[in-house]
């Protein structure tokens, strides 16, 4: 029983219940199943290696074959689902904005021939610069990040990217719908600062904020060290034989110092991991849109301004030599004004964007989101659901567990804890919670196929797809790389 004396763990058990409640409802179809196959993921005493292992947790009252057919023949609301996703707690920035971060990870399945709507997926090889192309199901996550450094973040949608989808207008959709979600849950109010978006560079930011410049959204993307990007033309004195009025100012380089000119704001920080960090940023840079690739068939192209902000450090805390990051800022000086504490506060939420990476391994290494050989991918949509639901409980349950350490681990402050020991003491607290599953009924095994028949239907074999957009900027030419690369006018 919680005590009434101590309204934090009362709340989190009250947000915890609540949450079990509601995602039992979600699941309209073998939802018992499901339940406990979630529940089983959270109670197992370590890594998830199969489905078949599950079904031997003491949490998991049915039989192995159970784990497998809800997930083949499950059903799960998935907009239900989402929108009790957006109601829960969520983790804010210091001056109460949410901070979500974008990325896309994969479930790599080389050799799953007859798995339909698999893409080729990058991973980076063992050498530098060595990447590596795996045919599997790549995903599109957004999570909200914390404050300070984490191993936690909140997981708030997940969509898998099918062939023929852009990578930056599906996370433009994903982004718009939870907007919406949060904003009718209350996690967002007018006169609260905007939604602050972190993309890395395989995100196209400024084509991100203009899907998304209706919204209360600002986008911080990083860019990568060959792009250039353009000012402001200068005032227009008209001709005597006319001409029309330039859209474009002088060029700025990353790989040219000597066209970046004066910086708008210089910030240094001294910091514990990277020695001294110096920021400079420009305001009001854009890059110069063509009507290729995702622009093809638009019509007047915008001009998409924002800060672009350079950042350097003394060290990194692998011992790498560090490199400089550039990152872009939808906001600009006359609607956002910037100052050097507002840079400072957007390179460091930048830095906070890495914690999803420790999402993605805790999910995949611990929770066994990529651990089931499953074919079909609507199935691979319902296990990855269930992992969600199931990392969202370690969340909320983190306020309520206790250090269950090794002996050979260092103790860890109770707000400390990372989701792996949560997970070590979930089985204790899941008795003091809802539990809205069934017992299973009584049953016997069916016949199976008989001995000495083999299969006479084999499965359809399906090809791999090359990219996730329909169309393709690279050209089938090889061209031998230069020694003296110049830098690429991207824009």
């Amino acid at each position: 029983m919680v005590s009434v004396h101590d309204p934090v763990r009362g709340k989190a058990f009250g947000d915890l219940r609540r949450f079990r409640q509601e995602f039992y409802g979600c699941l309209t179809s073998r939802a018992d199943a499901m339940f406990e196959l979630t529940d089983a993921v959270l109670c197992a005493d370590g890594p998830v290696r199969s489905l078949a292992e599950l079904s031997l947790v003491g949490e998991h009252r049915r039989g192995h074959g159970s784990a497998y057919a809800a997930l083949a023949d499950g059903r799960i609301d998935v907009e239900r689902l989402r929108t009790v996703l957006a109601g829960v707690p969520l983790p804010r920035a210091v001056d109460g904005r949410l901070v979500l971060a974008v990325d896309i990870t994969c479930w790599l399945r080389p050799e799953a021939h007859t798995s339909p709507e698999r893409i080729l997926c990058h991973t980076y090889g063992r050498g530098k610069g060595q990447a590596i192309m795996i045919p599997g199901w790549p995903y599109s996550v957004i999570a909200a990040l914390e404050p300070g450094r984490s191993s936690w973040t909140a997981p708030l949608d997940i969509q898998r990217l099918t062939p023929g989808m852009d990578a930056a207008t599906i996370t433009a959709v994903q982004l718009r719908q939870l907007l919406q979600r949060l904003i009718a849950a209350g996690q967002w109010q007018p006169g609260d600062p905007d939604v602050l978006v972190i993309a890395d560079a395989g995100y196209d930011g400024p084509r991100l904020a203009w899907l998304l410049r209706d919204l209360p959204v600002q986008v911080l993307a990083r860019l990568r060290s060959d792009r250039v990007l353009r000012r402001e033309p200068p005032p227009w004195v008209p001709r005597e034989h006319g001409g029309r009025k330039p859209r474009h100012g002088s060029e700025f380089v990353f790989a040219d110092p000597a066209t970046w000119g004066d910086p708008d704001v210089s910030t240094t920080t001294e910091t514990r991991l990277y020695g001294t960090a110096t920021a400079t940023a420009w305001d009001r840079l854009h890059p110069r849109l063509t009507r290729r690739a995702a622009w093809t068939g638009s019509g007047d192209l915008p001009i998409i301004a924002g800060t672009l902000i350079h950042l350097r450090v003394g060290r990194l805390p692998s011992g790498a030599i560090p490199k400089p990051v550039w990152l872009w800022y939808s906001g600009v000086h006359d609607t956002d004004p910037t100052s050097p504490a507002d840079i400072d506060r957007l390179w460091q939420a930048f830095l906070r964007r890495f914690d999803i990476e420790h999402t993605f391994r805790m999910l995949k290494q611990t929770l066994g989101w990529t651990c089931p050989k499953t074919r079909d991918p609507a199935a691979a949509d319902r296990w990855t659901w269930l992992i969600l639901a199931a990392y969202t409980q370690l969340r909320l349950a983190r306020p309520l567990a206790a250090d269950l350490r090794r002996p050979w681990e260092k103790p860890a402050e109770p707000d400390r804890l990372s989701p792996a020991r949560v997970r070590r003491g979930f089985r204790h607290l899941r008795t003091k919670t809802a539990c809205p599953a069934a017992a299973p009924k009584p049953t016997r095994p069916g016949p199976g196929r008989p001995a000495g028949h083999p299969n006479q239907r084999p499965a359809q074999r399906h090809d791999v797809h090359i990219v996730t957009a329909s169309t393709s900027t690279k050209t089938s030419k090889n061209k031998k790389p230069t020694t003296t690369p110049r830098p690429r006018r991207r824009g």
